[in-house]
């Protein structure tokens, strides 16, 4: 098993859910992104988003696409992104992180390479949120061929029609994305998520994992309680964007961490 099945069969064994969290690689530099990304396991994250700055990320709030058009005017590249992989990686040869990004730059970078750079890098899994599954060739049946998790996104508007076909190829775990729209856009509330993540597990063996609109600790608990676990992102992309520091930035994420693990 790879490091995200691990995880789950820990948290399983455990009896607890998972926390995952997402920050922008590169926001508001290099240096402090890579401090905070090496504090985050041991602030409770169990599964690392890193995000790839693109000039065009369509599912994205503001929050995140300020935090990408700051993390691309201070130099960050696909190719910095990975070589901060590897410098978590010595460090940390255990957490499972997951890109998650738009499939332009890694096109550009020749999917071939790509792979085989992220696989020696140490990443576990990616989320390319503008690749169908009608797109399979092009890099979800190429990165399972190499060991990577490809991760689907499964929404409010996935039917029961569309439904097998979102979760094909799907591997790792299955990101349910709890509300119609854009990141950080809207609260998700657990009664209405609750049917959906069982439409959707009745359906696959993979953990599924909400995301979208989570703030606060109550709302990662209310959500894990009826999930495998949650994802936050653009809240803790803003605790960044307001300048504060690693630590108040951890002790942030921390207090989310303990709520999901209280679910």
């Amino acid at each position: 098993m790879g490091r995200i099945a691990d995880c789950f069969a820990r948290l399983n064994a455990e009896g607890r859910k998972a926390f995952v969290s997402y920050t922008m690689g590169g926001d508001p530099d290099y240096a402090t992104s890579l401090e905070v990304i090496k504090g985050l396991p041991g602030a409770g994250v169990d599964i690392i988003e890193l995000g790839l700055p693109f000039t065009d990320p369509m599912a994205d709030g503001e929050t995140i696409q300020l935090a990408g058009q700051r993390a691309l005017a201070g130099g960050q590249t696909l190719k910095k992104t990975l070589q901060m992989v590897r410098d978590f990686r010595a460090g940390d040869d255990t957490t499972p992180i997951v890109m998650m990004g738009y499939y332009n730059p890694i096109y550009n970078h020749g999917v071939d390479a790509f792979l085989d750079d992220a696989k020696e890098a140490g990443i576990d899994g990616l989320i390319v949120v503008d690749l169908p599954p009608e797109e399979d060739d092009e890099l979800c049946l190429p990165a399972l061929a190499k060991g990577i998790d490809f991760i689907r996104l499964a929404t409010p508007t996935t039917d029961d029609a569309r439904l097998p076909k979102v979760l094909q190829n799907t591997s790792g775990f299955v990101y349910y994305v709890s509300i119609t729209g854009i990141t950080g856009a809207a609260a998700p509330q657990p009664s209405d998520v609750a049917p959906e993540v069982a439409r959707i597990k009745a359906k696959t063996d993979l953990p599924v994992i909400v995301g979208f609109g989570i703030r606060t600790p109550e709302m990662a608990k209310g959500i894990a309680e009826i999930a495998d676990g949650c994802v936050v992102g653009s809240a803790i992309v803003a605790e960044m964007a307001n300048g504060k520091s690693r630590d108040a930035v951890l002790d942030f994420v921390r207090g989310l961490a303990e709520g999901a693990h209280s679910a």
